[in-house]
């Protein structure tokens, strides 16, 4: 069985992009939208909760106005961001609000705050998950979670790198089956207590009452901020539906508000519910057990009373929907980090490879990226969800907090044109004070306890990113001079005539990118060089479809038109040179694969063929061009070099 069969076998057949009906095949309407953006946010709800109940300590009676102020952001933070949907229609999410409002360096630390923070995501969630899941297997088994853990990263890489709606077609289940489970445990741990939630709420009052005689006011603002901070985790995700509307079903903006709504109310429902539920049936801390676990081993205690084993199948199906959903709100790390590395390829941050796009027509180097790095993460916490806990939610309220500034400055932007600015302008005011708030004080409650080390990694990050940045500022400055040398040259007066073709003569076939000065250099270098020896020109290119252009049919069909007017600008300038010449082209995802089908049908048409390509040639050649840099020449040379044809890649020297 050869590679490309177990590959078929593994990742899916290819899709055609130039398939019409393509994009309906792989969009989600707002149902799965909801579960494969949404599980991140809800499944926050199973370490969120329990992170701010933990930090209460003695003070559990708090955890109402926890409850409270849980559900009231999630709302706020909702709303602002349908706001941003409306705004930027084509996706983007914090990177693009920031890059565009507050400018490119904003933009640059919310989109490397959310690439670590979705990494951090993955890692929370299959750590969180196996957690779950190990907390009612035999302690005996702890040893085997960090495999667990592993396995469960490597099959979501597979999973992803087979298509975003295959993925969360198969989780499904798992998602439905915790909404109804958990639905059931929040009713049944609140509606039959309805009697004491009176009493709740006035012991509530008289020890929060007690608390502020004997502590003070400052000590209380402490204590809340500090529980409402560790359970920012819960807000995690929000942002997912913003940085995904590219894979959202038309019409995208209503698909995006309503997947939007979904996610607001589940979670807001399931987070404080939790919360609620704790406080009403006195949950307490047990070795080796989460407090949902806890929680759900309570309830099935009484529902056993009935005779049957329906509390003991509850517990089981509760806790396995709890570890398998937070396997499935990995898929927002999976879905949404890679997006925003294409965003930032595409603006030279990062390697410009993160924006191409496999044969199932997903990122696939961006997934690869981000499953491997939590893989290194996950296996360095030892899969520690106290501790990733701790690294996670930073970077979601640094990019929340910029993303609300932007669109505050935005609307005071639009005060003279807008009659609606106040309304829209409050909303994401509100939701900067959130953001901003919960910011400040988790970084200043969590940087001791480990917080500094996401800071040190983003910074890095940023580092890296702004190292990238000018190695392509450079080349940029490079290929301008070539263009603008090559651009000055004269053309040769038209033929008269156009030559005529002759399938048994010598012909170059020149492999180009455009028309620009690299593709020039190379022609006169053939012209040059060799002669008299060729009487036909054949140009090829490749219309690539990265993460910018797959946005819609349209946006194929005018990749094809501006593919065919750059081969038709190259004919043109053979032509003059007294040369038969043609185009040949295609529009896909793989450069290699595609020239070198052209290749062998060109071959079929001419009897005596050699292909050339130009390769850039810098003074100083190191590791990190070749990295920057498409080495597609010295690629298809070898492709086409093992197939039997013949070709030369001609250097073209970088001033």
């Amino acid at each position: 069985m050869d590679f490309n069969r177990v590959k078929e076998i593994v990742l899916g057949r290819g899709r055609n992009p130039r398939d019409p009906h393509v994009f309906h095949q792989i969009s989600l309407i707002a149902f799965l939208a909801w579960i494969g953006l949404g599980a991140d946010g809800l499944s926050s709800s199973c370490y969120g909760p329990e992170e701010a109940f933990y930090a209460l300590g003695v003070h559990s009676h708090f955890a109402l106005f926890l409850a409270l102020a849980t559900a009231v952001t999630v709302f706020v933070i909702s709303a602002s961001y349908s706001q941003l949907i409306e705004l930027f229609p084509t996706g983007g999410g914090g990177y693009l609000v920031a890059t565009k409002l507050l400018g490119p360096y904003p933009g640059l630390v919310a989109g490397c705050a959310l690439v670590v923070d979705y990494v951090l995501t993955i890692a929370v969630s299959v750590s969180s998950g196996a957690d779950a899941i190990f907390s009612f297997l035999p302690s005996a088994w702890l040893p085997l979670k960090l495999w667990f853990i592993t396995a469960v990263i490597l099959l979501l890489i597979i999973l992803n790198l087979r298509g975003v709606k295959e993925s969360v077609i198969i989780l499904t289940p798992i998602f439905l089956t915790f909404v109804a489970t958990h639905l059931i445990l929040i009713l049944y741990s609140i509606v039959p207590h309805l009697a004491n939630v009176h009493g709740l709420v006035s012991n509530t009052i008289h020890e929060t009452h007690t608390t502020l005689q004997n502590q003070g006011f400052l000590a209380v603002v402490f204590i809340l901020m500090r529980a409402y901070s560790m359970g920012g985790g819960t807000y995690t995700g929000i942002e997912a539906v913003s940085n995904g509307i590219q894979i959202l079903r038309e019409p995208k903006v209503h698909t995006a508000k309503k997947t939007m709504l979904y996610m607001a109310i589940s979670l807001a429902f399931t987070a404080g519910g939790i919360m609620v539920a704790y406080l009403l049936m006195g949950v307490h801390r047990q070795p080796g057990m989460t407090l949902n676990a806890v929680l759900v081993s309570m309830i099935s205690q009484e529902l056993n009373q009935s005779g049957l084993p329906i509390g003991t199948i509850f517990f089981y199906v509760t806790l396995v929907s709890e570890g398998l959903l937070l396997f499935v709100a990995a898929q927002t790390g999976f879905i949404d980090g890679p997006r925003v590395l294409a965003n930032m390829a595409q603006d030279s941050w990062v390697p410009r490879k993160f924006s191409l796009l496999s044969d199932q027509l997903v990122i696939k180097n961006g997934i690869l990226l981000m499953g491997f790095a939590t893989l290194v993460v996950a296996l360095w916490s030892h899969g520690s969800v106290r501790f990733l806990v701790v690294l996670y939610s930073i970077n979601v309220f640094l990019t929340f907090t910029l993303t609300q500034l932007g669109m505050c400055v935005h609307w005071w932007q639009e005060r003279n044109a807008n009659p609606a600015w106040k309304k829209k302008m409050a909303i994401n005011g509100m939701g900067l004070l959130m953001t901003l708030s919960i910011l400040i004080a988790t970084v200043i409650i969590k940087f001791e306890e480990g917080g500094w080390v996401t800071l040190i990694i983003t910074s890095f990050f940023i580092g890296g990113c702004l190292w990238i940045k000018s190695h392509y500022n450079r080349m940029t400055q490079l290929i301008k001079r070539l263009n603008a040398s090559m651009f000055s040259i004269p053309l040769p007066p038209s033929v008269p005539s156009t030559p005529l073709r002759d399938p048994k003569a010598a012909t170059a076939v020149l492999m180009v990118s455009g028309f620009n000065g690299l593709g020039l250099h190379s022609l006169l270098d053939i012209i040059k060089t060799f002669p008299k020896q060729y009487k036909n020109i054949v140009f090829v290119s490749v219309g690539i479809l990265d993460n910018a252009k797959f946005k819609g049919v349209s946006e194929v069909s005018n990749l094809e038109a501006d593919t065919v007017d750059n081969l038709k600008k190259y004919v043109d300038y053979a032509t003059r040179w007294g040369f038969y010449s043609e185009y040949r082209y295609s529009i896909g995802v793989d450069t290699i694969d595609e020239l070198e089908k052209i290749a062998k049908e060109i071959s079929e048409d001419y009897s005596s063929v050699v292909f050339f390509a130009g390769k850039l040639m810098f003074k100083e050649e190191n590791f990190l061009s070749r990295l920057l840099h498409n080495q597609a020449s010295m690629a298809i040379q070898r492709r086409l070099l093992y197939s039997g044809f013949k070709m030369v890649v001609l250097p073209i020297r970088a001033y």
